[in-house]
Parts: structure tokens; C-alpha cells; sequence
């Protein structure tokens, strides 16, 4: 909706999906991560959330949605997994995931838009979509803010970062198959 000067409005349906969006992040969080204990990063389930505003909200709402998550995070709410919060936890060495988390829902809206102008795209390409935004863009540039934040070298972060492929490639899986039937249960609204 666009107002007389011009602005963009949400709908009450897409404020809502937003907010709903941003509870499900903030659930996610709310299991603990599983430290690694080589690398300052633990294993957590929000980027699963961050997959899931790009491909059930697409590139302006998802971003919206993570942007508002992050600005909470920022202004010291503990909302991160393990009840992390502030924006020296946004700048420590899991930074870079989360600046990627800005991006992934932009990339993956887009993406998913570009590829299914007129109907949903099968499930693999999909698939592969989410899994190239929502895990190797995401655990690519997490690792090279570790190595620029830890003493470890380029090497030593990616190949650390390696670790996170499949049980962020299992989340990539498990939100493709979540949205693609949320979107079939939306339909019906």
C-alpha cells in the first residue's frame, strides 16, 4: 500500500508476518548453542530463522524482520542464543555471521523471486538457493570476520567453519520443507 507522499505501508497481514517472524527468531534463540571449543562460535538454530524470513516473507519483509531482531540484539536485549546481547556481542568474533544474517533474507527473496516470476520453483532449486545464501554465504564470511577477530588464520577459520556445513545444510533442508508447506496453509487465508 503507498500512501499520498509516496511511502510504502504494511498491511496488518505483513506487520504481522514480520512480528511473527521475529518471535520465531527470538524463540530459535532461545536453545542454547553448542560451544566447538577450536573456534568462538557455537552451533545454533537462529540462522534457521534467518532461511526462513527470506524464503516465507521474501526480500523486503524478511530483511525487516532481521533488521528489527538485530536492533533489539543491539539495544541490549538478550535475544541471541544463550542470552547474549548488546553490541559487543554483535562485533566479537560472531560478528560476521551476524551481518550475514542481514543479507541472507535479501539474497534469498530475491533469488526466489527471480527464478519463480509466476509459480513456486521446485523444491531443489529452492533448495539450493537457501543453502547458497542461508549457510555458504553465511558461514563464508563468518569465518573470514573469526580470522580478522581471532588470531587464527584464513585457513585455520574456514576450515574450522567447516564444521558448521552440515548441521546448517540439515536447517537449510528443514526450512525449505517448513515454508514450502506454510506457504500452501497461507494460501488458504
Amino acid at each position: 500500500m503507498i500512501n499520498k507522499q509516496g511511502a510504502t505501508r504494511l498491511s496488518v497481514r505483513e506487520v504481522t508476518m514480520v512480528a511473527t517472524m521475529i518471535a520465531i527468531i527470538i524463540v530459535l534463540g532461545m536453545f542454547p548453542g553448542i560451544p566447538l571449543g577450536f573456534i568462538p562460535v557455537p552451533i545454533v538454530l537462529q540462522n534457521m530463522g534467518v532461511m526462513i524470513a527470506g524464503e516465507l516473507l521474501g526480500p523486503k519483509q524478511g530483511s525487516l524482520a532481521v533488521w528489527l531482531f538485530l536492533i533489539l540484539v543491539a539495544l541490549g536485549l538478550p535475544l541471541l542464543s544463550g542470552g547474549r546481547g548488546g553490541i559487543a556481542t554483535m562485533i566479537g568474533p560472531t560478528g560476521g555471521y551476524i551481518v550475514a544474517w542481514v543479507l541472507v533474507p535479501l539474497l534469498i527473496g530475491i533469488s526466489l523471486k527471480g527464478v519463480s516470476r509466476h509459480r513456486q520453483p521446485n523444491w531443489v532449486i529452492e533448495y539450493l538457493i537457501v543453502w547458497l545464501f542461508g549457510v555458504l554465504f553465511v558461514d563464508g564470511l563468518g569465518a573470514v570476520w573469526v580470522s580478522a577477530q581471532s588470531h587464527m588464520t584464513m585457513v585455520e577459520s574456514l576450515t574450522s567453519s567447516l564444521t558448521f556445513i552440515p548441521g546448517d545444510t540439515i536447517k537449510a533442508v528443514i526450512s525449505v520443507i517448513l515454508v514450502r508447506r506454510l506457504r500452501r496453509a497461507l494460501s488458504y487465508f
